[in-house]
């Protein structure tokens, strides 16, 4: 599929990034790695006028530690963050959720800032503008009036798991926000970024750092593919219990969601079977998909069992030993993912 005509715009400083995005706000998509925009515009899915390169902005770059916690630019690669040694020994939940990002090539061209502002996906939506126009109408909900479209970014839950804040620049100046109210939960218009804004930077807070954690998903192959299911967490023990533990998934719900109850849930606690399912039914139930994603409502019913919802069943089961399991439901697929080794620390 050919690309649709535009202008190509390459800045060299933020500023002129931002002049852009004002004089061109509504009309212009902006390129980081352009590993989810190009072939979006191949589909016809966006077809703006002007392209904004920002690939060339160096202060966008780099993992900078700092008094408060740890400043990551937005045009960091996956790559840079999957091997930094000072996310990797702070911030470990992170960097595993960047390994798992579709496949080392993508990895050296995809950005956090990307994958934070990931468009969201649907089976009837990402087709050919052919395909779109025979079809003529949204498959998924007839009957409703809001998209449901799926977030399917796989470092999101990581950063909501460690309190993390965004940096957005417009002309009129910068503002900092948590990443758990930088998503709508709409599946058309899923983020709070304004035409005219650029986000610049994630900020991870001094005060989850050391927290041990993993990241785990579900997808029909082992590489490549967006996850079918995804879930983070993070921990601190003391004294055998729970001191504080966070919980999030994607790619279930038109945003990546923290779990409500999860923390209270845990904190406190000496971890054992019982605690641990009764936390992965809480995720269940978080978790709404429909039948925006590759397999049918069909499969998540099957694997549903426990909770008897009509949704994917999302099991975290986090026992004395330190080990971390998530499966997602899809029996006759047998998607089960084990961490074989225990969290160190935990």
């Amino acid at each position: 599929m050919s690309l649709p005509q535009f202008k190509l715009l390459r800045p060299r400083t933020v500023e002129e990034a931002l002049g852009h995005l004002a004089q061109q706000a509504g009309n212009i998509r902006v390129l980081a790695g352009g590993t989810d925009l190009i072939p979006s515009m191949q589909q016809k899915l966006f077809e703006p006028e002007y392209v904004l390169d920002i690939r060339h902005i160096a202060e966008l770059r780099g993992i900078q530690k700092t008094e408060q916690g740890t400043q990551i630019g937005a045009l960091t690669t996956l790559t840079a963050i999957e091997y930094s040694d000072i996310l990797r020994g702070r911030y470990r939940v992170l960097t595993e959720a960047a390994a798992t990002v579709a496949s080392p090539l993508l990895r050296n061209m995809g950005t956090i800032g990307g994958n934070i502002c990931l468009d969201t996906r649907c089976l009837w939506y990402n087709q050919s503008l052919t395909w779109r126009k025979g079809c003529g109408f949204c498959h998924v909900a007839p009957g409703g009036t809001k998209c449901w479209a799926a977030f399917s970014g796989d470092t999101p839950p990581a950063l909501l798991c460690l309190n993390a804040e965004v940096e957005i620049a417009s002309a009129s100046g910068v503002r900092r926000m948590p990443l758990r109210e930088f998503y709508t939960g709409l599946g058309d218009t899923y983020r709070k970024l304004q035409p005219n804004e650029l986000l610049t930077r994630v900020i991870l807070p001094e005060s989850s750092a050391d927290y041990r954690g993993v990241y785990r998903k579900l997808r029909v192959r082992g590489s490549i593919d967006y996850p079918l299911a995804g879930v983070a967490i993070v921990m601190k023990r003391s004294n055998g219990h729970v001191a504080d533990a966070r919980l999030a998934i994607t790619a279930a719900n038109p945003a990546p969601m923290l779990v409500k109850g999860a923390s209270e849930m845990l904190a406190g606690k000496a971890v054992d079977e019982a605690l641990a399912e009764a936390v992965g039914d809480l995720a269940a139930k978080t978790a709404k998909p429909l039948t925006t994603s590759a397999l049918t409502p069909e499969y998540r019913r099957a694997s549903s069992a426990r909770s008897g919802r009509k949704l994917i069943s999302l099991q975290v089961s986090v026992v004395s030993a330190g080990l971390v399991r998530f499966s997602d439901a899809f029996p006759a697929l047998r998607c089960w993912a084990i961490i074989s080794r225990p969290l160190r620390g935990l």
